[in-house]
């Protein structure tokens, strides 16, 4: 005879379903837990920065022994770097290096691009070999490029001139340019550019009224990567100059480091002088800057 072992246990209930309360306050911890970490890498990014500034106002003495003390502040480096450099002279080399190389290498990005995006081409290998060899160049080390490119200087009597750094900053700024350009122009709509022809227009004023002006926050992103860059590029300056009335500011800034001794805080002075023009122009463009990068990684 079996024997009972009980009343059975009653089935287990479904959980109840979460509540629109309960949502609210897991988007909330997510939002907190974001901006954490946002602010973890904001302390992280401007930390240099602001250690570069702060050893700015101390003397040799201090930075070696003591790089965080706020005892012996002064603005004596500052005037020791003004002193030095010719800062007029090295901003309007660095300035005309930016404007020449930067608006040459965005005018040839864009040419490409479009023809590589819009064209069509005889052979479709042809057109995506094109491509990748526009943007085989973000994956070559650039410097490895100083000794052809100072024979290719010396070759064609370009050496110790403007041209010396132009050209190839223009081809150091092309692969990235291409990236964006052409990652922007495959989701960008042909539909708008046929009613544009459609209407009329050429293939010159597609691209200036039509093209170019929704391209702005691309354009913008390009233009501050690429003066940044010219602003702070170093190894192909002190390679391919060899006048001193051609001399840019990251040059400027290593004349404190001598062959006995460095002045440290003349050396941040000068470099504290250096990132103020950068950091405003990032301010003024961010919001193209981050708008240019999400529109030009929405395909590629």
């Amino acid at each position: 005879m079996a024997v009972s072992d009980g009343p059975a246990a009653p089935p287990l209930a479904p959980s109840a379903p979460a509540t629109s309360q309960d949502r609210r306050r897991r988007a909330r911890r997510r939002s907190r837990v974001a901006a954490a970490i946002a602010y973890l890498v904001t302390f992280a990014v401007l930390l240099p920065l602001l250690w570069i500034v702060l050893l700015s106002f101390q003397s040799n003495a201090h930075i070696l022994s003591d790089p965080f003390s706020l005892s012996s502040l002064r603005f004596s480096n500052y005037h020791a770097a003004l002193q030095t450099l010719n800062l007029l002279l090295e901003y309007k080399n660095t300035f005309i290096l930016a404007v020449c190389s930067v608006t040459v290498g965005i005018a040839v990005s864009f040419s490409s691009s479009y023809a590589l995006t819009r064209m069509v081409f005889r052979h479709r290998r042809a057109q995506v070999g094109l491509r990748y060899f526009f943007l085989a160049g973000l994956a070559v080390p650039v410097y490895i490029l100083l000794f052809p490119v100072y024979q290719l200087d010396i070759r064609f009597h370009v050496f110790g001139t403007y041209l010396a750094l132009i050209l190839p900053y223009i081809a150091v700024s092309i692969p990235f340019n291409t990236l964006l350009f052409t990652g922007f122009l495959a989701s960008f709509p042909k539909e708008v550019e046929e009613a544009a022809i459609i209407d009329g227009c050429g293939l010159y004023t597609m691209c200036r009224r039509v093209v170019i002006p929704v391209m702005k926050p691309v354009f913008a992103t390009l233009i501050v990567f690429n003066v940044i860059y010219v602003w702070n590029e170093f190894p192909f300056a002190v390679t391919l100059i060899n006048k001193a009335s051609l001399t840019t500011i990251a040059l400027g800034v290593s004349q404190f480091q001598g062959v006995y001794s460095i002045e440290y805080g003349a050396m941040m002075a000068s470099a504290t002088m250096v990132l103020i023009p950068q950091l405003i122009i990032y301010a003024i463009f961010q919001k193209q800057v981050v708008s240019g990068l999400t529109l030009g990684a929405v395909k590629g």
